[in-house]
């Protein structure tokens, strides 16, 4: 039996802060602030979170001013929910991406109670506009910004876990700080990571890398033309922080490869993403293992296409065209799983 999937549209232009507090009346009074309180610490080192984020990503210290100023909760709480900096272990979750010199396209996977059902288009005075899908209201799962670079993340173990910034935060400051794959690299290898984590990035320049990350170590696969990402590190010294059980990740990895070989369409990528009867596609939501959403970005044209699971609606629109005022029609899409 189905059950439907929303996920919210957001646009927003203005000032980081009121960008944050556009986003706190978004989700205010909703399950989902309530969860990340829940599955969050009480309290976390707000002063140095402040020093780490003041060095990358300043404005988000305003973004969380103002989500803290729309939910009426004081700084350090929104700070221990929403900042995505010390936060508690995640245990699963999976994301598989294809990238070509042309387009990226990515599944995302994960339990539908820690989803933020939304898909936000921002253009802050003090940072790079995006287009993504948010998590823990702060962070992104992955996206695009005005300059054609894409990421996202992909989870592949906890082994040295420390504290640090999230996968998700990391992908946000990507987005919002850099111009290339190269500005990217840069900002990963300089962060201190909580976890290991691949990072999908792609640029209008036609290069693609897999950051692959831990709390000690920073490695980074490179390609010119064609790039799989998936759930497990593929670099010979960072085996041993794989997982015991990576089976299903390289499954995906050599399916993937296989459609590069093929040399797929941009409009047969998105679909053999989405499709629920596709290799990529997960139904396991109970076990953590379901695809939320799957996200393509065509660098060419700017082209943006997306739909939550299910896929009754796709949302399809030139970002470009939103960067240079253009507002979408859309406020809501409907997907089922």
């Amino acid at each position: 039996m189905t059950e439907p999937f929303e996920v919210d549209v957001s646009q927003f232009r203005g000032s980081s802060y009121d960008i944050g507090f556009h986003s706190g009346q978004q989700v205010k009074g909703k399950k989902i602030v309530d969860v990340f309180e829940n599955v969050t610490r009480d309290q976390i080192d707000v002063d140095e979170m402040k020093t780490l984020y003041k060095t990358y990503a300043p404005h988000l210290l305003d973004e969380m001013e103002g989500i803290s100023e729309a939910l009426q909760l004081p700084f350090a709480k929104v700070a221990a929910c929403f900042s995505g900096y010390d936060i508690p272990k995640v245990e699963a979750m999976g994301c598989s991406t294809m990238m070509l010199d042309s387009y990226y396209v990515r599944n995302y996977d994960f339990a539908p109670e820690l989803y933020d059902h939304r898909f936000a288009l921002s253009d802050p005075k003090e940072a790079f506009a995006t287009a993504g899908y948010p998590l823990q209201l702060l962070g992104r799962h992955d996206g695009v910004n005005e300059h054609g670079l894409v990421a996202g993340f992909h989870f592949v173990s906890n082994t040295d876990y420390k504290t640090g910034i999230s996968a998700w935060t990391a992908v946000r400051m990507v987005l919002d700080t850099c111009r290339s794959t190269e500005d990217a690299i840069e900002l990963l290898q300089a962060i201190p990571h909580a976890a290991c984590y691949n990072f999908s990035i792609a640029d209008a320049f036609g290069k693609q890398v897999a950051v692959e990350a831990t709390p000690t170590t920073v490695n980074v696969r490179y390609s010119t033309n064609a790039l799989a990402c998936v759930n497990h590190f593929q670099t010979e010294t960072l085996q041993s922080a794989n997982r015991t059980n990576i089976e299903g990740s390289k499954k995906r990895n050599d399916y993937i490869q296989k459609l590069l070989e093929q040399n797929v369409s941009f409009e047969d990528a998105v679909r053999l993403f989405s499709v629920e009867d596709s290799p990529l596609f997960y139904t396991d939501y109970d076990e953590l293992f379901g695809t939320l959403h799957t996200f393509a970005y065509e660098f060419t044209t700017s082209r943006v296409v997306t739909c939550p699971a299910g896929r009754i609606d796709i949302l399809d629109f030139i970002f470009t065209d939103w960067v240079n005022g253009e507002n979408l029609r859309t406020n809501r899409l409907l997907g089922e799983r």
